[in-house]
Parts: structure tokens; sequence; C-alpha cells
């Protein structure tokens, strides 16, 4: 079974990524089983991996689990962070599923930040397959080194 995204760009977002979480599932090279994502920096900032949905990750017969479309949007949301230099944490992630995503079929996913102030940002991350929107989420996150849990906790974005 194929586990690794693959990317045609370079992933200038693994550095940040190896220091903030070195075993992540999502991203870590090192983690036997995990997604094997790749990330490469777009010229209006997002940042876009592929996916290859192979079987190993199904949910229902022939879809992806939700839960790693899930993984899948927020690691997108970390990495588009990390493209800017923020290790950053998630404080809340909206999930809206369209389409079923398939397995045996590649499919991408993008984020970008949509808004920031100087401590928390707010992403958006969609996940496409055969062209089409299958999932997409908005996220708010904090910059770790300076969290701000009183305010994320009331934060209503």
């Amino acid at each position: 079974m194929t586990t690794k995204a693959h990317s045609a760009r370079r992933d200038r977002t693994a550095p940040l990524g190896r220091s903030c979480h070195p075993a992540c599932i999502a991203c870590g090279a090192t983690h036997q089983g995990g997604l094997g994502l790749t990330f490469a920096e777009e010229p209006d900032g997002a940042v876009v991996a592929r996916f290859p949905c192979d079987s190993g990750y199904q949910g229902y017969p022939d879809r992806l689990h939700g839960g790693v479309i899930a993984m899948l949007l927020d690691a997108a949301m970390v990495h588009c962070l990390f493209a800017r230099g923020v290790c950053g944490v998630t404080a809340k992630l909206e999930i809206r599923f369209r389409h079923p995503v398939e397995v045996g079929s590649e499919a991408t996913v993008r984020a970008r930040v949509m808004t920031e102030s100087p401590s928390l940002y707010v992403l958006r991350g969609e996940v496409y397959q055969q062209g089409q929107l299958r999932a997409e989420a908005k996220g708010l996150f904090a910059a770790s080194d300076r969290p701000h849990w009183e305010e994320i906790a009331t934060r209503d974005s």
C-alpha cells in the first residue's frame, strides 16, 4: 500500500514541522502508517499536498474515513502557518463534508489563511478529488508559543 503523498514543488514547511511536531501522524517522516503528507507553497500563499486515498484509510466501503479527511484538512492548515514561520495549534475546526472522498483516486488538500491577528489565525482548507470540492473546513489556530486560551474559548469565529 502506498501511503506517501506527492508534490511537484519543494516543501519549505517541513523544517518547521519537524521542529514543532516531529512525530506527526499526518506529515512525520518517521511515523509508520502515517499519511506521509508533503506540502508545497503556492504563489498565493496557500499550501497544497496530494494524497493517494489508499484503501487502508477507508471508512465506509470505497470511501475515505471522515477522520482521515479531518486530519488532511487540519494538517494543511497547520502547514499553511508553517509556511509563514508560525507554529500553531488547532483551537476550533468546523468541517463540511460535501461529497464522499473515494478510495483509490488521488485527492488534493489545500489551505490558506483568511484572517490573522498577532496570535490568532483563521484558515480555510479544502479537499478536491476529480476536480470537485469534496470537503471544506474553517479553522481557528493559535500561535503555540503564546496561546491565548481565554480569548479562544470565547471567540465564535
